[in-house]
């Protein structure tokens, strides 16, 4: 059996441009608001698209399948006060920060996602 060859060592082109990588403030995981932000800004724009959304499917409650607007409603104050409840509990850093992306994204999909199945039941209604 032969020996596996080693894979050669990083020059230091390589290196560097690691380096530079890892430094650059224009990828997306390198902005500060995923990597250094308080949290507030999360909390802010959370709460104002968690708004929105209740906003929207508010009216819908008494159209298509029951129980989908109000679902909705409800787990989208249950993603903002998971949301809330992270910022003021997690230790700082890029997991809390990152937890509450995922926080405020979940809370465009359930809305969007609400209002598409209210859309669809009414649209087929209508045809």
């Amino acid at each position: 059996m032969t020996p596996t060859p080693t894979p050669p060592a990083r020059t230091p082109n390589e290196q560097s441009e690691r380096r530079r990588r890892e430094a650059d403030p224009t990828l997306v995981r390198n902005q500060p608001a995923l990597t250094s932000s308080s949290g507030l800004a999360w909390i802010i724009v959370g709460g104002i698209l968690a708004v929105t959304g209740i906003a929207v499917l508010a009216p819908l409650i008494g159209l298509g399948p029951p129980g989908v607007a109000v679902g909705g409603i409800v787990v989208l104050a249950a993603i903002y006060l998971v949301m809330v409840v992270v910022r003021f509990t997690t230790a700082g850093g890029r997991f809390r920060l990152a937890i509450m992306a995922a926080c405020m994204i979940a809370i465009a999909v359930v809305a969007l996602v609400a209002v598409g199945i209210v859309t669809a039941d009414e649209w087929s209604v209508v045809r």
